[in-house]
């Protein structure tokens, strides 16, 4: 019986020795580098993808974010811009206090100023910017943002590799503040783009780029998806951003957001902070979006929207109630302009918008997101109700008309350079909107710049104009008609009516 046990005993630490070894080896083999057959040789941009990878230990999950990591910062560069500003200045040494012999004798003392001016020696002021970017062909092509490389008169970029090349512009857009620039470069080491409609809240993404100082590049950072389709931020014209909280900071701007696939899911755009430094908050373009307007930059120089010609609003509960709608999904037409598809097609003011081929319409910002993102000639569906009935309309879109030549301001919207805000005829949707008495007639002020004389005037969005220098208006027509002679000193005295009551408003254009 002893001797029985014995040999049990043998046979179990036989097995343990092998399985060990075996389990040593596997362990070994795994956590050595791969090793390319020779230098030339350009690693992948990815990573095993991590829902294929066991985790097993801590260690496990370290060495993920590590190969994570090692694999796609060669694909991120710094981005350096200059800007270089001319001007001349005169030197005075009195100019602080003044100049005591000009205001005694007079201009003509020591010459005529103006001519000084023209002969005073030209200066000029060299303003540098960084930011970062991302390799997304292997030929150089780079995509960031619009406002790292926005107004710069030379620009390039460094690899990790300490290698540095001039970049040119290839096409910017500011709509979506993304831009594509080129190096002369190859075999370049390129980012795989991966899915954004795929990402999900609380999913692992590590941000990678250049924050503060050239000395900080390929900082890596990581942390999880905060929120998706992210709007109404100020950034951008169309907003579907992904929130994070892993760290960005200024000099981000440009770089990646990855997920731990290796996959390039949004481009680092800003932040959200009171103090200018980071707070837990920023912002990125999803790669589905941002890869539509690269590819549209790199084939035409410029992105080709759709454009279905209306202008919609998001809905609250007491529009909701008031139109008898199921909830606040949707997008009211506010306005539906001239000669466009959505006119052609039927679509009325004070439709709500439900779906666009099939996918629910949550608010305004989605519905313009939606229809930019359809190539021009494309045909769509959209379902509709129109006073309690649901209905459905086919609409071909037609190209988004460049910025300052949109018929969208031309027609109904009018925004006249001199005034600086826009305007639409008073309608049921706009009463509703700025809690305006249904009944009254003339124009609604529906954008307006706040550095403009009629801002500081007092006059503000959601303003009913109707008199014009004391001249009764009822459309955007009739408003057209008595500013169209306005011109640079000229002053217009306006009748407006907002909550509080009704007020005159004067300034000059």
């Amino acid at each position: 019986m002893l001797k029985q046990n014995k040999y049990s005993a043998w046979i179990f630490l036989v097995i343990g020795i092998v399985v060990g070894a075996l389990a040593f080896s596997h362990f070994n083999e795994s956590s050595q580098p791969k090793v390319y057959s020779s230098p030339s040789e350009t690693p992948p941009a990815s990573v095993m993808p991590s829902r294929d990878r066991p985790v097993t230990s801590l260690r496990d999950l370290n060495n993920a974010f590590v190969d994570l990591a090692d694999a796609v910062n060669p694909t991120v560069v710094t981005v350096f811009t200059e800007k270089v500003t001319r001007f001349r200045q005169m030197q005075n040494p009195f100019s602080f206090f003044g100049d005591p012999f000009r205001d005694f004798f007079g201009d003509d003392f020591g010459g005529n100023p103006r001519n000084r001016q023209r002969n005073a020696p030209e200066r000029e002021f060299r303003q540098q910017g960084l930011g970062s970017g991302v390799i997304v062909k292997s030929d150089g092509y780079i995509l960031t943002n619009n406002h790292v490389v926005d107004e710069a008169d030379s620009i390039y970029i460094r690899t990790i590799d300490e290698r540095t090349f001039p970049a040119k512009v290839i096409g910017t857009d500011p709509r979506t503040d993304l831009a594509v620039i080129k190096v002369d470069a190859k075999n370049l080491t390129s980012i795989k783009l991966g899915d954004s409609d795929q990402l999900r809240v609380g999913e692992w993404v590590l941000a990678i780029g250049s924050p503060l100082s050239p000395d900080l590049a390929h900082s890596v950072t990581q942390g999880i998806v905060s929120a998706k389709g992210r709007s109404e931020v100020g950034l951008a014209v169309y907003e579907d951003f992904i929130q994070t909280d892993a760290a960005i900071n200024p000099g981000n701007s440009g770089g990646a957001l990855v997920n731990l696939d290796g996959e390039l899911v949004g481009i680092n755009t800003a932040i959200a902070s009171r103090n200018g430094g980071f707070q837990g908050i920023g912002f990125a373009v999803p790669i589905n979006m941002a890869r539509n307007v690269m590819e549209s930059l790199m084939k035409y120089g410029k992105v080709v929207r759709g454009y279905l010609g209306v202008q919609p609003q998001d809905i609250d509960e007491k529009i909701a109630k008031s139109m008898d709608l199921e909830s606040t999904a949707g997008a009211l037409v506010a306005n539906v302009y001239r000669n466009t598809p959505a006119d052609k097609a039927g679509v009325q003011e004070g439709d709500v918008i439900l779906s666009l081929d099939g996918q629910k319409i949550k608010n305004s910002t989605q519905l313009r997101s939606e229809i930019a993102a359809k190539a021009p000639g494309a045909n769509v569906e959209l379902q509709i109700v129109r006073e309690g009935k649901k209905k459905n309309l086919s609409v071909t879109l037609a190209e988004l008309p460049a910025e300052g030549s949109n018929p969208e301001l031309r027609e109904d919207g009018s925004s006249e350079e001199n005034l600086q805000f826009s305007v639409s005829t008073m309608n049921n949707s706009l009463a509703s909107r700025y809690d305006l008495e249904p009944e009254l007639t003339g124009v609604v002020v529906t954008e307006i710049e706040q550095s403009s004389r009629a801002y500081r005037a007092g006059l503000r969005e959601g303003d009913l104009i109707r008199s014009v220098n004391r001249q009764r208006i009822q459309n955007v027509s009739e408003f057209k008609q008595q500013v169209r002679d306005l011109k640079r000193g000229d002053n217009v005295l306006l009748q407006v009516v907002r909550r509080s009551g009704s007020l005159f408003l004067a300034f000059e254009v």
